[in-house]
């Protein structure tokens, strides 16, 4: 296998970044677009779930409203019997215990009633929250829709050059060790902006004002070794290898 010299690790590394900035570009047009577009859906589906359960509380409410009235039903079928057996009964004490009878399904009946009132109350209560629900979702569906028409919009105008520079970015990335990809990832992490290759500008580290001192300049100028910015943290290139660099990515990106 072929010995890929630091020139050509600092190359590849340089091409990684220049492809990966202009990703990072991309992506910032969106800002946080996506972000706002994934907590809507959430909103609207939280917001979906709570009706749907509301329904289903109601629906459940509806259920023991009906079985309420079937107590209601049996009470009054059970004192119709027993007023009828009043009339036959051949003492005092058989028509005492039928009326303690007639008397409990009477207030088995005005219980049942009084649950119903409840169950009732419950409802409407529950169908004013759904209504308001409703409401609330019908406008963050609405809101949901503009924000998704804008992203897909900008991700129509992006995805092509997207696609093509992650491809080129894999294909980069294969070029470089795994040792040096690893920590070029891990500066990019870090850094601010995602610089974890730059050039020297007027004797510094791009985007800082510490000078590099005389002797590690020329050791950049080199390209004989990997040099990392003491201060911050960066890898440096010389500025005519990342002219180059620069004009050739251009040239594959036109």
């Amino acid at each position: 296998m072929k010995e890929v010299s630091v020139e050509e690790k600092l190359r590849a590394l340089y091409d990684l970044q220049l492809i990966d900035s202009r990703i990072d570009e991309i992506r910032s047009v969106r800002g946080e677009l996506p972000l706002e577009v994934e907590d809507l859906e959430n909103e609207v589906a939280g917001l979906k779930t709570r009706i749907s359960n509301m329904e289903q509380e109601i629906a459940n409410l509806e259920t023991d409203i009906n079985n309420k009235k079937l107590v209601i039903d049996e009470a009054k079928s059970l004192t119709k019997k027993y007023e009828e057996q009043q009339k036959k009964v051949r003492n005092n004490r058989e028509f005492d215990s039928l009326s303690k009878e007639i008397e409990y399904q009477a207030l088995e009946t005005e219980l049942a009633e009084k649950r119903i009132n409840e169950f009732k109350a419950k409802i409407a209560q529950k169908n004013e929250i759904i209504n308001n629900t409703k409401e609330k979702l019908a406008k963050q569906e609405s809101h949901l829709a503009h924000k998704k028409a804008e992203l897909d919009a900008i991700l129509k105008e992006t995805e092509k050059d997207e696609k093509l520079l992650l491809e080129k970015s894999e294909e980069f990335s294969k070029v470089i060790d795994e040792h040096l990809l690893t920590a070029y990832k891990r500066i990019r992490s870090k850094v601010k902006n995602g610089l974890a290759v730059v050039a020297l500008e007027r004797g510094a580290s791009g985007g800082s004002y510490f000078t590099i001192p005389p002797q590690v300049q020329l050791d950049i100028a080199n390209r004989k070794k990997i040099t990392i910015d003491e201060h911050s943290g960066r890898i440096l290139v010389d500025p005519a290898l990342a002219a180059e660099e620069k004009e050739k990515i251009d040239k594959i990106m036109a």
